[in-house]
């Protein structure tokens, strides 16, 4: 979504951790495709649910610096320079980072749970024996391009081995920071519909959950996660807030 607003003056338009973040993201995507035919990057450096032999605590850091293809990485980096250079001018860049990382960190952990949820609705009605047949050999089968022909055991690999990555969770706590830190400024839907940050925040947020819970398929975006950022983003900012930090 193409997108601008009011920018208050006097802003550096690329501060230091907007530019290395956009820098590190931009050589994360550049190594993955000049690395594909030796090693995997996606597969050790994106998320993984824990059940997984793939799963590392460090991708729930690793994860945000990976991207699925160009538009992914592009819009993403976009965000990232169009609200988070407002956002650090004001906070300053190590306040800036943390709250960068926290929500980028907590939109991976809100992807776990709700992952947790759905994998163990299935398992319920799963034999200890199937489990351990989609843990041990399931990876395998999706590598191949195949999956099991039974549709809970086929749900149950794709939520165990799926692959989360992308700084969107980051940057929809990116989002939700702009929209309370400057809740009149407009932005432009398309460079064409104002709407104030705000309501777009409101909406975004809406959008992003019913699209989590209709769960339709064939759609592999991580709603929650975005979710997940916009939470954990509102919950550091009363946190500061209680703590007498100023925006």
């Amino acid at each position: 979504m193409n997108s601008q607003y009011l920018r208050p003056s006097g802003f550096n338009l690329l501060p230091m951790v907007v530019k290395n973040l956009l820098i590190i993201n931009g050589l994360f995507f550049l190594a993955t495709i000049s690395l594909s035919r030796m090693i995997d990057l996606t597969d050790m450096l994106g998320l993984h649910y824990p059940a997984s032999p793939l799963f590392k605590p460090h991708q729930l850091i690793t994860y945000m610096f990976m991207h699925g293809g160009f538009a992914h990485i592009f819009f993403n980096m976009f965000a990232l320079w169009m609200f988070g250079n407002a956002l650090e001018n004001v906070w300053g860049p190590r306040r800036f980072l943390v709250y960068y990382m926290i929500t980028g960190i907590g939109a991976g952990l809100l992807h776990l749970l709700v992952i947790h949820i759905q994998v163990a609705g299935i398992e319920r009605n799963l034999s200890p024996e199937a489990i351990s047949e989609v843990t041990g050999k399931g990876y395998d089968l999706l590598k191949e391009g195949k999956n099991y022909s039974d549709s809970l055991l086929g749900k149950l690999n794709i939520l165990y081995n799926t692959t989360t990555v992308g700084a969107s969770g980051a940057v929809f706590g990116i989002l939700l920071g702009f929209g309370m830190l400057f809740p009149n400024a407009l932005i432009y839907l398309f460079f064409a519909i104002p709407i104030r940050a705000k309501y777009f925040v409101i909406l975004y947020g809406a959008i992003e959950l019913y699209a989590g819970i209709a769960n339709n398929p064939g759609d592999n975006v991580a709603h929650f996660a975005h979710l997940g950022g916009m939470i954990f983003g509102y919950l550091l900012l009363i946190y500061w807030k209680k703590r007498g930090i100023k925006h």
